[in-house]
């Protein structure tokens, strides 16, 4: 994180912002991917306020204790409850179910509450149990397989990472849609810049552990979100729950927390995960990477300036992701997804998926971008291309 310093209003102004987002990321479906940094992993209720005062800290101090956290291995139940505004969708089972992994399953964790089990094992292990009425839905990684399982209908989708991507190295957590409340959290702090206040509210409670409360507050009005509140255990720095509130609103439209959390070494056998008998089972294809890279380097597709598919505009919470070039195909087959047709309106220039926290525009011409800001700046990004 870059030098800071503490403005005349006495919150924390940050000079430089973090590093970029994560590579895994563009293995993630271009409408999915956006909407999950704001979906994030799966959350709860509001924290309580902690009995026993933690030591006082800065906000720079609390800043450097998230970003400086070493927890490699938990297990824990998450509960999330987001209400984004979107369309009301039509009662009863679409069509045809949600496929694991799809736009689908993403919208439908974008609604309403959920409960999961999140277990994690250093970089190459993480499972996440959605636990639906009357049905389950598993995101597995072991290695370099990522598996997405429902039981509500039986179908598996598999994934194969490929072997020497930095995403796998690196990264364990996003691969495949897995994510955690300090993934959510991530996501919010790589965005903390000269345009951001941050404070430190009173300590919190959540899953039994004492936290502090990190404040984070754009001053940019061209976004969506009007402050975020990240509670950073205080005896390790892991972000334990996210709750964030659209600009203008009074209540969170979206919380993500640990409701229960134990930091012991899962038992090895969580991430075996072998499709049941019965199950129709889907191969995922790997992008070719080949033409995104003309000159092989590794960069962050999704930092700016790189050679792929993928193009930023703005910065800090004014970014816009979009692909750089229409895939006519690929567009049609997002706005056929049953419940993505429900949700998208038209606007000029294309379609519109609009929440409290993320728009997604998907052009006539088959682009698609995606920001925490409002639909006109969608659409400016896309006119100046």
């Amino acid at each position: 994180m870059g030098s800071n310093r503490l403005g005349s209003s006495g919150r924390l102004q940050v000079n430089k912002t973090a590093p970029g987002r994560r590579v895994w990321l563009r293995w993630l479906p271009a409408v999915a991917a956006p909407a999950v940094i704001a979906a994030g992993a799966l959350a709860g209720s509001l924290p309580a306020g902690a009995s026993d005062p933690l030591p006082a800290k800065t906000p720079a101090q609390v800043l450097e204790l998230a970003a400086s956290h070493q927890v490699q291995a938990l297990s824990g139940t998450v509960e999330q409850s987001a209400d984004l505004g979107l369309p009301e969708l039509p009662a009863g089972k679409p069509s045809t179910p949600a496929s694991p992994g799809s736009v689908a399953s993403v919208i439908e964790l974008l609604s309403g509450k959920h409960s999961a089990r999140v277990f994690l094992d250093g970089k190459d292990n993480a499972r996440v149990q959605v636990m639906d009425q009357l049905a389950e839905r598993d995101v597995v990684r072991h290695g370099s397989d990522v598996w997405f399982y429902s039981s509500k209908d039986n179908t598996a989708a598999h994934l194969a990472l490929p072997a020497h991507d930095p995403a796998q190295s690196k990264n364990h957590q996003g691969a495949g849609g897995v994510h955690t409340p300090a993934e959510v959290a991530q996501q919010f702090l790589s965005k903390v810049d000269p345009t951001t206040a941050v404070s430190v509210g009173p300590d919190v409670s959540v899953a039994g552990r004492a936290a502090y409360n990190l404040l984070i507050e754009p001053r940019s009005d061209a976004t969506l979100v009007g402050k975020v509140a990240i509670a950073v255990d205080g005896r390790n720095g892991l972000p334990l729950s996210v709750q964030v509130t659209a600009r203008g609103a009074d209540k969170p439209a979206f919380s993500s927390g640990f409701t229960s959390l134990s930091l012991a070494v899962p038992d090895q056998s969580v991430f075996a995960f072998t499709p049941p008998p019965g199950s129709t089972v889907k191969e995922l294809p790997v992008p070719d990477k080949s033409r995104e890279r003309p000159d092989g380097s590794h960069q962050d597709a999704m930092h700016k300036g790189a050679k792929g598919q993928v193009s930023v505009t703005g910065t800090g919470w004014e970014t816009v992701v979009g692909t750089a070039h229409g895939n006519a195909s690929a567009a049609e087959s997002v706005l056929k997804d049953p419940l993505m047709s429900q949700a998208a309106v038209a606007v000029p220039g294309g379609r519109l998926l609009s929440t409290a926290l993320v728009n997604v525009l998907v052009t006539d011409d088959g682009r698609i971008f995606a920001g925490m800001v409002p639909p006109e700046r969608l659409q400016s990004a896309a006119a100046a291309q």
